[in-house]
């Protein structure tokens, strides 16, 4: 109803019966049915009124679609709740399984809680009625669930190589690192002659070679 608008008998429900869903959505705002269970819908202890936290579990894949394994998102806080089931009544005290849960979102919200219902499975999180902390970004895979820490792999350059090649006529040549000469050793015993051992110490001293 507007401001100054004259009540009329169609605008008004009798005493005792629910108002309707549409009457409680705020301006610009969507009400999207979301399915839970049990454990998903905390037990059923959920009241229209309340606001809950809204997680997706599902496979994450990378941008060229490799599989990156299960992974479970925080993707949308502190949404208020329209409806438990067929009932908007917030004044029911009694726990219920209920199926599904009515909650009030924007049109971006409801475009990314219906693909998140169509690709994992949502999950409901009770918020406390005098909670009001901002909650970031959470978002938890297996490996953080256990404790594993990925191997990083390290990659090493191999050292850079220089070479030089020769071209003699059509053939193309490394040149090669010289051999080491070869030093005669002489046999075990034997006795070096005076004057040749005289002439290898000179030549030493010279820095010639024999």
């Amino acid at each position: 109803m507007e401001k100054d608008e004259a009540i009329l008998a169609v605008k008004v429900t009798g005493p005792g019966e629910d108002a309707g869903v549409s009457s409680r959505l705020a301006k610009g705002m969507r009400a999207f049915a979301i399915k839970v269970d049990v454990s998903s819908g905390v037990s059923g202890f959920l009241r229209p009124g309340d606001r809950v936290d809204i997680y997706w579990t599902g496979q994450a894949t990378n941008a060229n679609g490799d599989r990156l394994g299960d992974l479970t998102k925080l993707i949308q806080t502190t949404v208020r709740l329209l409806a438990i089931d067929q009932t908007a009544d917030g004044e029911r005290n009694k726990a219920s399984i209920a199926r599904t849960v009515t909650v009030e979102a924007t049109p971006l919200q409801v475009a990314s809680l219906a693909q998140a219902q169509a690709t994992g499975r949502l999950s409901l999180a009770l918020v406390g009625a005098e909670d009001d902390e901002v909650i970031g970004a959470v978002e938890v895979d297996r490996n953080d669930l256990l404790g594993v820490q990925e191997r990083q792999v390290v990659v090493v350059e191999a050292p850079e190589v220089c070479s030089v090649k020769t071209r003699r006529g059509a053939e193309m040549s490394s040149p090669k690192s010289p051999a080491p000469k070869k030093t005669r050793q002489p046999a075990a015993g034997y006795i070096w002659p005076a004057a040749l051992v005289f002439r290898n110490i000179w030549c030493q001293c010279c820095d010639l070679s024999t």
